[in-house]
């Protein structure tokens, strides 16, 4: 199973419908479960930087196979992947806003968004889950 493009969309609307909803220009980025971009969404002024970051984050829910929040853990000082940020040519995000998207035990994709605080980036990425799981 694929994440094909036109899901990909319906992931982007609803995470932007979020980030309407609580006010901050985001970037939304879906990649495949090879980690190449599929969809790219970037809201009127957000940080451009925030367009590598979604993609990056995204790419590292693929690549890891876990949350970014969640590798943040373990990739503090002490923590069995700490460093792993400077792996993968820099590509490796370590902060909350990219996650995969799973169907059963299969990892078919990732969803990154930035422009916000993490934790708004959490919340919009959320909302594009609760809509994956819908599908």
């Amino acid at each position: 199973m694929e994440i094909q493009l036109d899901r990909a969309l319906e992931l982007i609307a609803a995470a932007r419908k979020k980030a309407e909803e609580i006010g901050v220009p985001v970037v939304i980025a879906v990649v495949d479960r090879g980690g190449n971009l599929l969809a790219l969404q970037r809201m009127e002024e957000a940080l451009l930087v925030s367009i590598d970051i979604a993609v990056n984050k995204a790419y590292t829910a693929v690549a890891v196979k876990i949350a970014t929040h969640e590798l943040a853990k373990l990739a503090q000082p002490g923590q069995p992947l700490f460093g792993i940020h400077n792996a993968d040519g820099g590509r490796i995000v370590i902060f909350g806003g990219g996650f995969p998207l799973e169907r059963g035990d299969e990892i078919i994709g990732g969803i990154g968004v930035s422009g916000g605080s993490v934790e708004q980036d959490m919340t919009c990425a959320e909302a594009a889950l609760d809509r994956f799981k819908a599908l």
